[in-house]
């Protein structure tokens, strides 16, 4: 790329001298300003106002798909949605008074919420990759 060094004055006209050394003006840029794709209003915006773009389609085969495997017998007999159903009975059998720390209602609570969640998100990702085209 050829870049103006200044130009001659000579004979009535001006010429511009150009070299490939020389680079061109660059403008000093801010490295802290963010780039805003979309300014509505005089407001700009980074993100899309419905950046989580929730679908109940989502919410209700994420429900199911994690009802139907915790559902499954595989602890001595029992599901762990059952178990997690039988302690919350048993808490509310006492319910003045928290369950305790040593109850299993809190390991029955921390196991099937956390199956709940991750076949949520994972099921938001494929679904909204899907109708998007990711892959």
């Amino acid at each position: 790329m050829a870049a103006s060094l200044g130009s001659v004055v000579g004979l009535g006209s001006t010429s511009r001298l150009t070299s490939g050394f020389a680079r061109s003006a660059v403008n000093a840029r801010n490295p802290l300003r963010l780039a805003c794709p979309s300014v509505r209003g005089g407001k700009a915006t980074c993100f899309e106002r419905n950046w989580l773009r929730t679908d109940y389609n989502v919410i209700g085969f994420g429900l199911i798909g994690w009802l139907a495997p915790s559902s499954i017998p595989a602890i001595n007999g029992n599901s762990l949605t059952g178990l997690f159903f039988e302690s919350i009975g048993a808490e509310l059998a006492h319910f003045p008074t928290p369950p305790a720390l040593t109850s299993q209602f809190w390991l029955w609570l921390v196991t099937w919420h956390l199956g709940l969640f991750l076949c949520l998100t994972f099921g938001q990702i494929g679904f909204k990759g899907r109708t998007e085209d990711y892959f």
